[in-house]
């Protein structure tokens, strides 16, 4: 096993990535896939993200000369066929993130093969481009579909095997975490099916800084993921100009895209971390099982 030390380019000690996963109102009809509910709340909250939302934050982050990678589930786009040519036009990348944001452990081999291919279609259409990314909703991967991310030629940004890039069944996988997710933190819908109310942000800004110290110290990567209608709101786009303004102070952090990190790890170290991530055999017949 190597050790783990990462070397990016350039001299950087390490690397930062800005993506934002635009959900909007698209998990809204996969959750209520067999029918839609007369209710208005949780679409509206959810459309304030490609109305105001997105906007808010792509000025904000360009505000700082970071450029971001946005997977888009393709229901998104299909309702706002404004918002990838605007993404791409304006130098960001833009990445799949399933069709209505359908989950693995809800969907067939067959039906995420043909999501995937559908929300292609849909991007190749819109922009004349391929994108070279693949983010999972809710970030789950099956062996099924790490196999089709690799037929397709992707990368993956779904799973937490490292805290930088690594190779998984053979496709290059630039981790997640959800740490470092705000909707963990944040999502807060209404109507009776929320855990608890959305964090304060100050404690959160706090805990985002102190892991990027510390990734920053070991040679990582900080992979912040936020959402369109969650961190397009007014507290929350104070919180990132605080994050922002911290951690592009620092000269050594190399910001880049995902793609730009996968490509990065494509050319200088695919063969240095590489797993298997197969599925293991259960407790039950091993020599130690007392079932």
């Amino acid at each position: 096993m190597p050790q783990d030390t990462y070397a990016w380019p350039d001299g950087y000690r390490s690397a930062a990535c800005f993506t934002l996963d635009l959900d909007a109102h698209s998990p809204h009809f996969w959750n209520h896939r067999k029918g839609m509910p007369p209710l208005l709340s949780h679409l509206e909250q959810r459309r304030f993200g490609p109305r105001v939302g997105l906007w808010r934050v792509l000025d904000t982050i360009e505000r700082y000369g970071i450029k971001g990678t946005f997977f888009v589930p393709a229901k998104t786009a299909e309702d706002y066929p404004e918002i990838l040519p605007a993404l791409v036009g304006r130098g960001h990348e833009i990445g799949l993130h399933g069709y209505f944001h359908e989950l693995a452990n809800d969907l067939s081999d067959a039906g995420f093969t043909h999501a995937l291919e559908a929300s292609l279609a849909l991007f190749e259409k819109q922009t004349g481009q391929r994108p070279k990314g693949f983010r999972s909703p809710a970030w789950e991967m099956t062996p099924h579909m790490l196999a089709e991310v690799k037929r397709f030629g992707f990368y993956d940004s779904s799973l937490m095997g490292y805290e930088h890039p690594y190779t998984v069944n053979g496709v290059t996988e630039v981790p997640v975490q959800w740490l470092l997710d705000d909707a963990v933190f944040f999502r807060y819908l209404g109507g009776g099916g929320d855990l608890a109310p959305p964090s304060a942000p100050g404690p959160i800004l706090d805990g985002w800084l102190d892991e990027w110290s510390v990734l920053h110290r070991y040679g990582s990567l900080f992979m912040l993921t936020v959402h369109d209608w969650i961190s397009g709101r007014a507290q929350r786009i104070a919180l990132l100009e605080k994050l922002f303004e911290r951690i592009t102070a620092e000269k050594d952090v190399w910001w880049a895209t995902v793609g730009e990190i996968a490509a990065h790890h494509d050319a200088t170290q695919k063969d240095a971390y590489v797993v298997d991530a197969s599925i293991p055999a259960g407790v039950e017949g091993h020599p130690a099982w007392i079932g």
